[in-house]
């Protein structure tokens, strides 16, 4: 189920004035097309019940693709240096979550370019749009904009300097990201570490009226008390 174009004005009403979300320096390269993306599973349209941000960690992303073509804009440094970076935004069900919903809409090479420094991919602008953003609005230049309300809202913590703190757990990084953002609780973020415990991503819980919202079991990830790392670059 679509929701109409007054979501972005809602946004702009229910959350705080925009706060710097990331501090990096970043120039967006041109792009001339649009990545072809084909649906990997079936279509599968649920009520939305509420949403997840997801934030990579550029730097653990990159570790080994620096040389990669495919990801040239976010990891070989030509285009800037990141820190969190937007995965994507994901409309939840109840049990589930929607996916690859019908549509004809397809970003342009404009939108994408726009969008570039917030999700340093064009295929992966393109794939976002395709298999969430399409069960959420009619355009994909609203999903963006509401992604970028959302990412514009908050106030990224020094990670950087919290990977140096000894015997760093999994409930640090999610208590710090609260501290930094009035009206977040620990048990909004999720944190997913990889199988050797390394941050891999942020998932922030929404409502349907995307206010922070308690994750569930699947979405908020390793446990306070899990010991954790930071990658922080060569």
């Amino acid at each position: 189920m679509r929701h109409s174009i007054k979501i972005v004005f809602a946004l702009a009403l229910a959350l705080p004035a925009a706060a710097n979300a990331q501090a990096y320096q970043c120039r967006a390269p041109q792009v001339s097309s649009v990545p072809q993306i084909a649906p990997d599973q079936r279509p599968r349209v649920v009520p939305v019940t509420g949403y997840t941000l997801a934030l990579s960690w550029s730097p653990a992303f990159c570790r080994t693709r620096q040389d990669s073509r495919t990801h040239r804009v976010q990891c070989s440094g030509e285009n800037g240096r990141f820190g969190l970076v937007v995965h994507g935004l994901w409309p939840q069900g109840a049990r589930t979550w929607p996916q690859w919903c019908p549509t004809n809409a397809r970003p342009t090479p404009r939108q994408l370019r726009e969008n570039l420094c917030m999700m340093p991919s064009a295929r992966l602008i393109a794939r976002q749009w395709a298999k969430h953003g399409s069960c959420m609005v009619r355009r994909p230049e609203t999903y963006f904009g509401v992604t970028r309300v959302l990412w514009n809202s908050l106030r990224v913590p020094d990670y950087d300097r919290i990977s140096r703190e000894d015997d760093l757990t999994a409930g640090r990084i999610r208590q710090a990201f609260a501290d930094a953002n009035p009206g977040w609780e620990p048990a909004h973020v999720g944190v997913k570490l990889n199988r050797d415990g390394w941050l891999q991503e942020l998932r922030l819980c929404y409502s349907r009226r995307f206010r922070p919202a308690r994750c569930d079991a699947r979405r908020y990830g390793a446990r306070d008390g899990q010991r954790a790392r930071i990658w922080r670059g060569l």
